[in-house]
């Protein structure tokens, strides 16, 4: 019988980290769940058998094989620092992240296996793979780039999008971007590619924000055992970093 990945969830009052949380919670026998860390001192110090932290008291969780980090900017540094001090992996999908910061996560990645994504859909990897083929196979045309979420999203264009802009861009593509907000959409993509008397769109539409968490928990299986470098979700799926 296979030993539980062991997992710290930083961010555990967040959406994300709640989705974590439970869908840790169903497979114990993928995942046994160490240590809950939230921004505020937790009202309750455990909850379902799960040991809750301050964001502050970070350096006394206990042993842990990855660490999955859905929390703010400021955060990332001390979890960061202890996810090297232990040499355990780091799976992250903190966004809005300053350009120091994102140069820390690849200088933390000579010394652990690191991963950071802006999205944990294995759909959105396998399209993140197919924009950048149709942009090397269609030179010349041109490439607009649709993203829809629900009306409480502040960024824009979303982190998403801007991914698979840099794809389309390493196809040689120019991608030029719009951006939707409307009601309650969990995450919406559209790209499209379009020439003369012809186009080619492709979609991925999300339905509930599981997915996310979901693709967050078998990237950290498939991180975990790997030597230090940066990796991606793209790179986890097919075979390369």
């Amino acid at each position: 019988m296979n030993t539980p990945l062991r997992v710290l969830i930083h961010g555990a009052s967040g959406r994300m980290g709640q989705a974590l949380l439970r869908l840790a919670a169903d497979a114990p026998q993928s995942w046994q769940v160490v240590a809950a860390v939230t921004g505020r001192a937790p009202t309750q110090r455990v909850v379902d058998g799960v040991p809750f932290f301050a964001a502050a008291e970070l350096g006394g969780v206990p042993a842990f094989d990855v660490a999955v980090d859905f929390s703010l900017p400021e955060g990332v540094e001390p979890l960061l620092q202890l996810c090297v001090a232990r040499r355990a992996a780091l799976v992250s999908g903190t966004t809005g992240l300053a350009p120091a910061q994102r140069e820390s996560l690849e200088a933390a990645a000579a010394s652990i296996p690191l991963l950071w994504a802006s999205n944990f859909s294995v759909g959105v990897a396998v399209l993140d793979e197919l924009v950048e083929r149709a942009a090397r196979a269609l030179p010349g045309w041109d490439c607009d780039i649709v993203e829809s979420h629900h009306v409480h999203k502040k960024d824009a264009p979303s982190g998403t999008a801007l991914t698979l802009g840099e794809s389309a861009a390493r196809g040689g593509a120019t991608p030029r971007y719009a951006s939707l907000r409307a009601g309650d959409i969990v995450g919406e993509h559209l790209v499209q590619l379009a020439g003369q008397g012809e186009r080619i769109e492709l979609v991925h539409r999300a339905s509930n924000r599981d997915i996310f968490a979901r693709g967050a928990l078998q990237a950290a299986s498939r991180l975990h055992g790997r030597p230090a470098g940066l990796y991606s979700m793209r790179g986890l799926l097919f075979g390369d970093s």
